[in-house]
Formats: C-alpha cells, sequence, structure tokens
C-alpha cells in the first residue's frame, strides 16, 4: 500500500494591520469539509486547482484567478486534479472588506484579474520577508482598494439572506465561542424551539449549529498556536473539552494536527 503524502503546511501571523493570518499548503488528497471562517479568506492556487462549494454552488480556482471567500460563509474544499494542489491564502478582518461586501462576494468568489492576482502574489512574497512590513501594507492596500472595487460593481441590488431568528443565533454563537451554548438556552433567549432554532440557521447558512461553533473554536485556536501557546493550553482556551478533542477537529478542518501546525508557524 503506497504511503500517503503529508501535507505541507507554513502558518504566521504577520505584524501587519488587518492582516489575521499566512497560510501557505500542499495538499495532494486532503478534502475541507463545510466550514466556515470569521476573517475574509483570500485565495491564490499556484499549481493544481481546487473544486469547492459556497453557499450551496459549486466553483472551481484555476491558477489564473483570485478567490475571495466571505466570513460566515460555509464552504468546503477537495483537490481538483490528481496532483492536488499548492495554495497560498490571506485572513483578512473588516478593516478592508466590510460585511455589506458578504453578498456580492458569495455570488461571484472567483475574480479573473491578471492584476489582482499579481498583486496578491507580490503581497505574499513581502509578508514572507522581514523587514518588509511597509511594503508589505503598502500592497495590502492596493489589493483592497481593487478587490473593493471588483465587489462594489456587483453590489446592486444584491441581497444575501439572513433571517432574524438565524442571525441572532449565530451571534448568541458567537458571544460563547469558548463557553459553549446548549440549545435549550438559546431557545429560552430567542423564544424559540431548539428544533425550530436548528432548522433556521441550517436553512439560513447551510450547516447545522454545531458544526458552525467548532468552525469558530477551531478558528480561534489556530490564532492562539501561533502565539505559542500549546495544544493542552489552546484546547482549555477554545472550549475543547481536551487535547484530543482538539485535535480531532483541528485536524478535520485545517488538514494537519495542532501541534504540526504550531510547528509550522513562522
Amino acid at each position: 500500500m503506497a504511503a500517503v503524502a503529508q501535507p505541507d503546511v507554513s502558518a504566521w501571523r504577520p505584524r501587519i494591520p488587518g492582516v489575521v493570518e499566512v497560510f501557505h499548503a500542499h495538499f495532494t488528497e486532503y478534502a475541507y469539509p463545510m466550514h466556515v471562517h470569521d476573517a475574509w479568506t483570500l485565495l491564490i492556487v499556484d499549481d493544481g486547482a481546487v473544486r469547492y462549494e459556497l453557499d450551496r454552488h459549486e466553483h472551481g480556482t484555476p491558477n489564473d484567478t483570485v478567490t475571495l471567500l466571505p466570513p460566515h460563509v460555509p464552504h468546503n474544499g477537495s483537490p481538483a486534479t490528481p496532483h492536488g494542489f499548492r495554495k497560498r491564502v490571506l485572513y483578512l478582518d473588516a478593516s478592508h472588506l466590510g460585511d455589506e461586501l458578504i453578498g456580492p462576494a458569495v455570488d461571484g468568489p472567483d475574480l479573473r484579474d491578471p492584476v489582482l492576482r499579481l498583486r496578491v502574489g507580490q503581497l505574499h512574497g513581502a509578508l514572507s520577508r522581514a523587514g518588509d512590513e511597509l511594503e508589505a501594507e503598502s500592497r495590502l492596500a492596493l489589493v483592497g482598494e481593487r478587490l473593493r472595487d471588483h465587489l462594489r460593481r456587483r453590489a446592486a441590488g444584491t441581497h444575501r439572506p439572513d433571517p432574524v431568528l438565524a442571525r441572532s443565533l449565530r451571534e448568541l454563537l458567537d458571544e460563547h465561542i469558548a463557553d459553549g451554548l446548549a440549545l435549550a438556552d438559546a431557545g429560552r433567549v430567542l423564544h424559540a424551539h431548539p428544533a425550530h432554532l436548528v432548522r433556521a440557521f441550517s436553512t439560513a447558512y447551510g450547516l447545522p449549529p454545531h458544526q458552525y461553533l467548532t468552525s469558530r473554536r477551531v478558528g480561534r485556536a489556530r490564532r492562539l498556536l501561533l502565539d505559542g501557546r500549546s495544544p493542552g493550553e489552546v484546547a482549555a482556551a477554545t472550549g475543547f473539552c481536551d487535547q484530543a478533542h482538539l485535535t480531532r477537529h483541528f485536524k478535520r478542518l485545517v488538514g494537519v494536527t495542532p501541534g504540526r501546525y504550531r510547528l509550522s508557524a513562522r
């Protein structure tokens, strides 16, 4: 039996305002399950291609595109070629892209723009070099401007369904990432039956509340691991019952164990 190739990953938190994380990875067989991020995902693929679903619609990432996945919207991902894919990802906070642009990004996440593709690659290069923080900030400003131009051109008339009850539950889950939230308690706060909450949330966001909460916990765990915290500490700080619980979900959503992810940090 042939050995399964281990993923090659590198992750770090640069000292650049607006950039939550930089993540470079080469996956050959790993497939991401449905999950969400609390940040914008700016993705370029250098080799191979990724096939993914966003808001229940299938997309692809040929290497001449820039893919922008908005926060809070479920997506997955798997290799679209036999040899997998090599990608570079930036996670950006709302200082460059606001929530009002989520709808346009859902409608068209793959941007065919050679200038933008070049600038994103140059930004990754600057972020990889110590001492080039000013260059990285400058390049990020130009990338953010071009992304906003793309999204605003198609923003007129765009409305992403976000029912009040589902949004209220999402906000409640966001307030209880570490300590968790029982459906019965959420039902009392929102004056809704737990089963109705699950149906409303799943219909609006494409995944059930528990998967959303796990994704948010893993996202927080990534940040803490890059801060140098141990997996055991991170498990306790992000609501997992122990390190093994963290490891199981982290590897499923990120592709590597928390320990290996922490060691990959620059």
